[in-house]
Protein backbone atom coordinates (compact mmCIF):
# COMPACT_ATOMS: atom_id res chain seq x y z
CA UNK A 1 0.00 0.00 0.00
CA UNK A 2 1.31 3.45 -0.92
CA UNK A 3 0.96 6.09 1.77
CA UNK A 4 1.58 9.62 0.52
CA UNK A 5 2.39 12.54 2.82
CA UNK A 6 2.32 16.24 1.88
CA UNK A 7 5.66 17.57 3.10
CA UNK A 8 7.91 20.58 3.19
CA UNK A 9 11.05 18.45 2.72
CA UNK A 10 12.37 15.12 1.52
CA UNK A 11 13.19 13.04 4.60
CA UNK A 12 11.52 11.40 7.60
CA UNK A 13 12.11 14.48 9.78
CA UNK A 14 10.51 16.89 7.31
CA UNK A 15 7.46 18.78 8.54
CA UNK A 16 4.11 17.89 7.06
CA UNK A 17 2.90 20.60 4.70
CA UNK A 18 -0.56 21.56 5.98
CA UNK A 19 -1.57 22.58 2.43
CA UNK A 20 -2.69 19.92 0.01
CA UNK A 21 -2.92 21.61 -3.39
CA UNK A 22 0.28 23.59 -3.10
CA UNK A 23 2.39 21.16 -1.10
CA UNK A 24 6.11 21.41 -1.85
CA UNK A 25 6.76 17.66 -1.90
CA UNK A 26 5.12 14.28 -1.75
CA UNK A 27 6.80 11.69 0.46
CA UNK A 28 5.67 8.27 -0.77
CA UNK A 29 6.04 5.19 1.42
CA UNK A 30 5.41 1.72 0.02
CA UNK A 31 4.40 -0.10 3.19
CA UNK A 32 5.00 -3.57 1.77
CA UNK A 33 8.59 -2.96 0.67
CA UNK A 34 9.58 -0.03 2.89
CA UNK A 35 10.73 1.86 -0.22
CA UNK A 36 10.53 5.66 -0.05
CA UNK A 37 10.24 8.09 -2.94
CA UNK A 38 10.02 11.87 -2.80
CA UNK A 39 8.40 13.88 -5.56
CA UNK A 40 8.94 17.61 -6.05
CA UNK A 41 5.60 19.39 -6.49
CA UNK A 42 6.94 22.97 -6.46
CA UNK A 43 5.99 23.52 -10.12
CA UNK A 44 2.40 23.81 -8.88
CA UNK A 45 3.32 27.30 -7.62
CA UNK A 46 3.17 28.48 -11.24
CA UNK A 47 -0.52 27.53 -11.46
CA UNK A 48 -2.88 30.45 -10.86
CA UNK A 49 -5.96 28.22 -10.54
CA UNK A 50 -6.73 24.53 -10.20
CA UNK A 51 -3.79 23.54 -8.01
CA UNK A 52 -5.88 21.12 -5.94
CA UNK A 53 -7.25 19.03 -8.82
CA UNK A 54 -3.82 18.96 -10.51
CA UNK A 55 -2.21 17.82 -7.28
CA UNK A 56 -4.95 15.19 -6.94
CA UNK A 57 -4.08 13.87 -10.39
CA UNK A 58 -0.41 13.60 -9.42
CA UNK A 59 -1.43 11.69 -6.31
CA UNK A 60 -3.33 9.20 -8.45
CA UNK A 61 -0.28 8.81 -10.72
CA UNK A 62 1.80 7.98 -7.63
CA UNK A 63 -0.57 5.12 -6.79
CA UNK A 64 -1.69 6.64 -3.50
CA UNK A 65 -4.05 4.58 -1.42
CA UNK A 66 -3.73 6.76 1.70
CA UNK A 67 -3.03 10.50 1.89
CA UNK A 68 -1.78 12.08 5.11
CA UNK A 69 -1.84 15.87 5.22
CA UNK A 70 -2.55 18.84 7.44
CA UNK A 71 -5.83 20.49 6.53
CA UNK A 72 -7.13 18.32 3.72
CA UNK A 73 -8.00 19.10 0.12
CA UNK A 74 -10.47 21.73 -1.00
CA UNK A 75 -13.81 20.91 -2.59
CA UNK A 76 -12.71 20.27 -6.19
CA UNK A 77 -9.67 18.23 -5.16
CA UNK A 78 -11.70 16.25 -2.61
CA UNK A 79 -14.24 15.41 -5.33
CA UNK A 80 -11.45 14.09 -7.59
CA UNK A 81 -9.92 12.01 -4.79
CA UNK A 82 -13.29 10.62 -3.71
CA UNK A 83 -13.75 9.02 -7.13
CA UNK A 84 -10.35 7.29 -6.83
CA UNK A 85 -10.91 5.73 -3.41
CA UNK A 86 -7.90 7.40 -1.77
CA UNK A 87 -8.39 7.50 2.00
CA UNK A 88 -7.50 10.94 3.38
CA UNK A 89 -6.30 11.58 6.92
CA UNK A 90 -5.88 15.10 8.31
CA UNK A 91 -4.53 16.67 11.46
CA UNK A 92 -0.83 16.06 10.84
CA UNK A 93 0.00 19.71 10.10
CA UNK A 94 2.34 20.17 13.06
CA UNK A 95 4.08 16.79 12.80
CA UNK A 96 7.07 15.39 10.96
CA UNK A 97 6.60 12.59 8.45
CA UNK A 98 7.82 10.08 11.04
CA UNK A 99 5.39 11.40 13.68
CA UNK A 100 2.50 11.45 11.19
CA UNK A 101 3.11 7.83 10.20
CA UNK A 102 3.10 6.79 13.85
CA UNK A 103 -0.10 8.79 14.50
CA UNK A 104 -1.74 7.14 11.46
CA UNK A 105 -0.76 3.67 12.59
CA UNK A 106 -2.09 4.41 16.09
CA UNK A 107 -5.43 5.69 14.75
CA UNK A 108 -4.78 9.24 16.00
CA UNK A 109 -5.44 11.12 12.74
CA UNK A 110 -8.92 12.18 11.66
CA UNK A 111 -10.37 10.60 8.52
CA UNK A 112 -11.37 13.37 6.12
CA UNK A 113 -14.99 13.08 5.06
CA UNK A 114 -14.81 15.65 2.27
CA UNK A 115 -17.54 17.79 0.88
Amino acid sequence: MNIVFTTQGTDWDSPIDPRFGRTRYFFVLNEETGDVQTVDNSAIDQEAHGAGPKTSQKLVELGAEVLITGNGPGGNAAAVLKTTGVEIYVGAGEMTVKEALEAYRNGELKKFQGV
